[in-house]
């Protein structure tokens, strides 16, 4: 089975990876409500104004170390990969949260340091959130359907 790297960092596909990798994040951010959500919502808008293509260079950036951290999980297979993801939350979350970590310990913009420095408290229940969608979405893009480890059987109309 081919890596999550080899297939979604392919020239002709990180482009639609990144799209709609952001397309998670507007919609995880969207989704947020309460007086929390507001802060997440406020601290993205916030964001997106020093920068409105912030998310979509961030995505990029890290996305080969994103893709890395999830790697394992991938290649021990599953029908549902938001759902595996999902079974093995802590270890997912914080192998994802490592990557944002390390480079917001480089930020290339002071204000979105601070941004992240608000909103990291609470990063992990946000992630832990989104790993569903994330999965889901990682498994449309690669075109695949894990059906047991080491296998894979490539969708119809994809790849």
């Amino acid at each position: 089975m081919p890596t999550l790297s080899e297939t979604l960092l392919a020239p002709d596909r990180r482009p639609s990876t990144v799209d709609a990798l952001v397309g998670v994040v507007d919609a995880e951010v969207k989704s947020k409500s309460g007086i929390g959500g507001a802060a997440i919502k406020t601290a993205y808008a916030a964001a997106k104004k020093v920068d409105s293509r912030l998310v979509s260079r961030a995505t990029n950036r890290m996305l080969p170390d994103f893709l890395t951290a999830l790697e394992p999980y991938w290649q021990e297979g599953t029908a549902d990969f938001g759902a595996h993801l999902t079974s093995q939350q802590d270890a997912v979350t914080e192998s994802l949260l490592a990557v944002t970590d390390r480079r917001a310990d480089n930020p290339s913009h002071a204000a979105v340091a601070k941004v992240y420095g608000m909103v990291r408290p609470k990063a992990k229940t946000h992630v832990t959130a989104a790993l569903p969608r994330l999965g889901s979405t990682l498994q449309s893009l690669a075109g695949t359907v894990v059906t047991q480890p080491g296998s894979a059987e490539t969708q119809p109309g994809t790849v």
